[in-house]
């Protein structure tokens, strides 16, 4: 079968509108090919056009499908298609905001959490934000007023602090005069008293400026010194008797060693205490009763035995035969 021209021509003509309309609304970020969702909402006052942007979190996922005016409500209807995959809750909210400073509306998809998702042709609640030219068009009243008493309380502050600084008469110039008089000149005997003083103590300043610059050094000299002692080994040694010195002392405490028992044993203690006790005793009996330990003769005779009571106990061969 043949085709004419004409036919081809109209088929390349349609082709290419087609063409056109697909990849101007893919530039717009709206795939032809793809399957959309509708979803309505409305508004108090119509702020939009059929070109204005639905996005959701900044990405745009779609177009406005239709703006019609409610005649029974008197608001105005806007159905948007938005991309099948785009999925959120039925408490989404859609949003009109400003896109810029220079005008022009969009509509923004705002998830809320739900477990319900939103299908196509489901009616959504709809927000209005502020923009930023509106909220300074309404403040600005509020913003002028007190910007006006913030000026003129400045101004009253301003004046006061003028009366208490300023005097324009001539006797507060002449007051301000001398005393400025007054200052210099006492600042001029201020600085001649310090010269004389610098004067007179040349010597004794230039002394102690040596002084002190032998102090300085002497101290940089010890400095040096103690940077050689090795601080650290002198520590640990510390350290170590401060050791040894708490297990001695652990083991006094706890009864090891002489020492301990000494300190701790109770029994070596009263042992200790009875035989100073003794002693004690053998020393006063050896005061009253020195014969019984010390014996002397000059002819070499036998000492005797003596009881507890100082007498003589005779030895049984010397004593005479009883007939």
């Amino acid at each position: 079968m043949k085709i004419s021209r004409e036919v081809k021509t109209a088929i390349l003509v349609i082709s290419g509108i087609v063409l056109m309309i697909f990849l101007f609304n893919y530039l717009k970020g709206i795939n032809l090919l793809d399957s959309n969702a509708e979803y309505h909402t409305t508004f108090d006052y119509n702020a939009l056009d059929s070109s204005a942007p639905v996005t959701i979190k900044g990405n745009k996922i779609g177009k406005i499908a239709s703006i019609e005016y409610d005649t029974k409500t008197g608001k105005t209807k806007v159905t948007i298609s938005v991309r099948d995959d785009i999925k959120f809750s039925k408490n989404s909210k859609i949003k009109l905001y400003e896109t810029g400073l220079m005008g022009g509306n969009g509509l923004a998809i705002v998830p809320e959490p739900g477990t319900e998702l939103a299908e196509s042709g489901d009616y959504l609640e709809s927000t209005v934000e502020a923009g930023l030219i509106r909220s300074l068009t309404e403040n600005f009243s509020g913003i002028s007023s007190n910007l006006g008493n913030t000026m003129q309380s400045a101004d009253t502050l301003l004046i006061n602090l003028n009366k208490l600084v300023i005097d324009d008469s001539e006797e507060g110039l002449k007051r301000t005069i001398a005393e400025l008089n007054a200052t210099i000149i006492s600042f001029n005997k201020l600085s001649g008293s310090i010269n004389s003083l610098v004067s007179k103590n040349d010597e004794q300043l230039t002394s102690a400026i040596k002084n002190f610059n032998t102090v300085t050094s002497d101290l940089a000299v010890l400095s040096n010194d103690l940077k050689d002692v090795k601080l650290s080994e002198s520590i640990a040694k510390l350290e170590n008797t401060l050791e040894s010195v708490n297990t001695l002392m652990a083991d006094v405490k706890n009864g090891n060693g002489t020492l301990g028992k000494l300190m701790t044993d109770d029994k070596l203690y009263d042992n200790l205490e009875g035989a100073s006790k003794q002693l004690e005793q053998l020393l006063q009996d050896f005061k009253l009763n020195p014969k019984r330990y010390v014996h002397f003769s000059v002819f070499g005779k036998k000492p005797g035995k003596f009881d507890a009571e100082e007498n003589i106990i005779e030895d049984e061969k010397t004593q005479p035969e009883n007939n």
